[in-house]
């Protein structure tokens, strides 16, 4: 899902005479990709947050600390 889109890429797409519509595309997919991103991260935030409650309610240590890495994880990448 962590694609890379260079500003060379969109200024080839937008340079492009035999289609005017190669930049709006090639912004489109970048828009998807990042709203894409997005939501999946979002809820992969809510659904380790959602396990970190479980693991303190049934007094999990083992899971509580895996869970709490795991979410560390993803927000350092959140970039």
């Amino acid at each position: 899902m962590d694609k890379y889109y260079s500003y060379t890429d969109f200024l080839k797409a937008l340079g492009r005479t035999d289609n005017t519509n190669n930049a709006e595309k090639l912004l489109d997919t970048i828009y998807l990709d990042l709203f894409l991103n997005h939501v999946h991260r979002a809820q992969t935030e809510e659904y380790l947050l959602a396990c970190i409650d479980s693991a303190l309610d049934e007094r999990n240590e083992a899971a509580f600390n895996k869970y709490v890495k795991e979410l560390e994880k993803l927000q350092t990448t959140a970039g």
